[in-house]
């Protein structure tokens, strides 16, 4: 078995604890506030999603991979309306790890197409 690069599981790992800590804090502000307000559900099924999405690129989903990549363009939209600085985070982060999961995931389908074929 092939082993899953460290890049691959500290930004799983990463988004693990984001969503983690992220959930906990907007779940006491879910709390206190009238619990039906959309604002507060949609943003802890967003952090839902980070955890989600780290946890089964673990497990080495492709499925995770597009997922957490959707979860990282609506942050570089998002921050598009507020300052400069985060949208440029925002982009570069979206860049690199395009291209560190492309390299992961994109070796592992090639060795499985090739295995099939033959």
């Amino acid at each position: 078995m092939n082993k899953r690069p460290l890049s691959v599981t500290i930004i799983s790992w990463l988004f693990i604890g984001v969503g983690v800590i992220s959930f906990a804090y907007h779940f006491n502000e879910f709390r206190t506030r009238d619990p039906f307000q959309y604002d507060a559900v949609w943003v802890l099924l967003l952090r839902l999603m980070a955890i989600v999405c780290g946890a089964f690129m673990l497990r080495g989903s492709n499925w995770a991979r597009w997922l957490t990549m959707v979860w990282m363009a609506y942050h570089v939209i998002l921050s598009g309306f507020h300052s400069q600085q985060e949208l440029v985070i925002h982009s570069l982060h979206i860049f690199c790890f395009a291209l560190r999961l492309r390299c992961t995931f994109g070796a592992r389908e090639r060795v499985l197409r090739r295995k099939y074929q033959a």
